[in-house]
């Protein structure tokens, strides 16, 4: 048994997350997490809402509403649909609490200590008409190495690179449009050339992350210099040292404190389950393996700021140090990081509308056909588009007509003939039966290889494989027409489809916890198969306001393997898995996304 985190991006919580959002962090990492607690490990799997920075508090002077409000507002609108995704978070929290203002003051602190938070003097953008200061993500303009246009004033969508906003050709405020306005500030940054050789180090070590993902965190090394960890805001967690902690318009960078979050995740999960040491088994434990999702827009700050945050924290650059009260703590074991997912051949757009959030999906469509459609077709090593068209033909012809077919005609044909599972007869197995046995055995080693090395999209394509086959094996035994000449052969045919069915249904529940349940139900079965988040409603550990979490008990559920579906299992007639969607459907969502 290892210890595995499951770290999750964190989603903004400026707004409702849209269906491009969670195919890059949401649906992959709770296959993953799910698929190693039934292989008997003993997953972390952690997030929240990132509530800090310019976005938050620009959208809420639009509303006419305090930041907070705005974050306490899709905070639980984040929460209710990775809850309705079926998301199986140990702990889904947030940034605004007691506890992570506390870690991640506790992580500057000791970077500082250690020599890694130098102060600097800089150039910070100002808002000319309006005098409030404008983050780099909230400037754009030409990128002085690619010439990409739409560059931000932190990094480059198109190139990768690192930027800083007075390096931006023409540079513009995202906000109204005019030219921002640059005066001196003071700040600390962190000294990523002091990290370098240990970061270059750690990065050349990882031989087995996705090929995109570690040519692109190799490149990275190319131009290390210091980063900005704080900025000129009111809207942030106080920077934890004298002369600063007092200032009102300082605090500590968005990105600084966010990336902290799955330690403090860790660490609030911990407090609450009763044993506030108990996170250190997935962050001190050199054998524990660490697993970080997101959409490939923040590899930088997971593959580079992350990891020279907690080496800096560790003592580990060229400058020393001990660490601080949280020990020595582990870097990633993978940045797994999907591309992006566009949709109907353009970017999604929230101010174009080309967009279909999560709440509204789930509101029209099941959550595992959204679900299937992230698995089979979705960004996990390159950009890929969903259309309508073709979310259609999964459903129905994958979903439906494959996987729901074998299971309503396996169960139907069973239940109306035998009311039970039927025995295997004396006769035994023939060699197909018992190939077809041998195939979805197999199976778990094959599908929990690929899903451990985050190949989705293989993974549930052997699953599928295997339900074609059992599809097969129905139709070429025709066990309908044995039903008054061979009695027992029908019987043990249709023991055979059974547990066949039994076994796609483990294989498939990582990717479809909801319809794994009902089709676990369908073959006579008790108790929960697959286990499903909570919303929970707490205080906070430090005497701020409440606020609702997710959480779930999963030590209960289906293990990775093959249970013997036992003869004489009472069987009742199936109801349909899937729903079949009618084609009308495509030109219905074309025309909300005016056409």
């Amino acid at each position: 048994m290892a210890h595995v985190l499951a770290a999750v991006a964190w989603p903004y919580a400026n707004g409702p997350r849209h269906i491009g959002h969670v195919s890059g962090f949401g649906v992959p990492s709770d296959v993953f997490a799910r698929y190693q607690r039934m292989a008997g490990h003993d997953v972390l799997m952690v997030s929240g809402t990132d509530e800090h920075g310019t976005p938050i508090l620009v959208q809420a002077e639009q509303e006419g509403v305090s930041a907070r409000e705005l974050a306490d507002r899709y905070n639980r609108v984040i929460v209710e649909d990775l809850a309705a995704l079926g998301l199986s978070y140990d702990l889904f929290t947030r940034t605004t609490t007691g506890n992570h203002y506390a870690v991640a003051q506790e992580l500057f602190r000791t970077l500082h200590r250690n020599g890694y938070m130098i102060e600097q003097r800089t150039k910070g953008a100002i808002s000319p008409s309006t005098g409030r200061t404008l983050p780099d993500r909230y400037i754009e303009g030409t990128c002085p190495i690619c010439g990409y246009g739409a560059a931000r004033g932190d990094q480059c969508d198109n190139c990768g690179n690192q930027l800083d906003p007075t390096d931006l050709i023409n540079p513009r405020s995202r906000v109204n449009g005019e030219a921002p306005e640059f005066v001196e500030t003071e700040h600390f940054f962190l000294d990523l050339p002091a990290l370098a050789d240990a970061l270059g180090d750690w990065l050349r070590s990882r031989t087995d992350w996705r090929p995109n993902v570690l040519k692109f965190s190799l490149n990275l090394l190319d131009d290390l210099r210091p980063r900005p960890m704080t900025r000129d805001i009111d809207w942030g967690i106080p920077v934890p040292l004298p002369g600063w902690q007092d200032n009102p318009n300082k605090r500590l960078y968005v990105w600084f404190d966010a990336v902290i979050g799955y330690l403090s995740a860790s660490i609030e999960w911990a407090r609450r389950a009763g044993d506030p040491e108990a996170w250190r088994k997935w962050w001190g434990d050199p054998e524990a393996r660490q697993y970080y999702f997101m959409g490939k827009d923040n590899i930088t700050f997971h593959a580079q700021i992350w990891p020279a945050e907690l080496l800096g924290y560790d003592g580990k650059g060229s400058r020393g140090g001990e660490p601080g009260q949280y020990g020595q703590l582990q870097l990633p074991t993978e940045v797994v990081s999907s591309e992006f997912l566009t949709m109907e051949g353009a970017r999604f757009s929230t101010s174009r509308g080309v967009v279909i959030y999560v709440r509204d999906f789930l509101e029209r469509y099941d959550a595992d056909a959204l679900r299937y459609f992230i698995a089979v077709a979705g960004p996990e090593s390159q950009d890929t588009d969903f259309t309508w068209a073709e979310f259609l033909r999964r459903n129905n012809d994958e979903l439906v007509a494959g996987w729901g077919n074998l299971v309503n005609r396996s169960v139907s044909m069973a239940a109306k003939n035998f009311g039970v599972v039927p025995p295997v007869a004396p006769a035994g197995l023939t060699d197909l039966d018992s190939a077809l046995l041998g195939k979805a055995r197999d199976g778990f080693g094959v599908v929990g290889d690929l899903i451990g090395r985050h190949r989705q999209k293989q993974a549930i394509g052997e699953a599928m494989r295997i339900v074609a086959e059992a599809n097969k094996y129905l139709s070429e035994q025709a066990p309908w027409k044995l039903r008054e000449t061979d009695r027992d052969r029908m019987g043990t045919i249709l023991h055979v489809a059974l547990q066949v069915v039994s076994d796609c249904n483990t294989l498939l529940t990582p990717f479809l916890p909801h319809s794994a349940q009902r089709v676990h139900e369908q073959l006579g079965g008790t108790g929960v198969h697959a286990p499903m988040p909570q919303i929970r409603e707490v205080d906070d550990l430090d005497g701020g306001p409440g606020y609702p979490v997710l959480t779930g008990d999963y030590r209960v559920g289906a293990r990775w393997e093959s249970v013997p579906l036992p003869a004489g299992r009472p069987l009742a007639p199936p109801k349909p898995v899937f729903r079949k969607l009618d084609p009308s459907i495509v030109d219905e969502e074309l025309a909300r996304l005016g056409g």
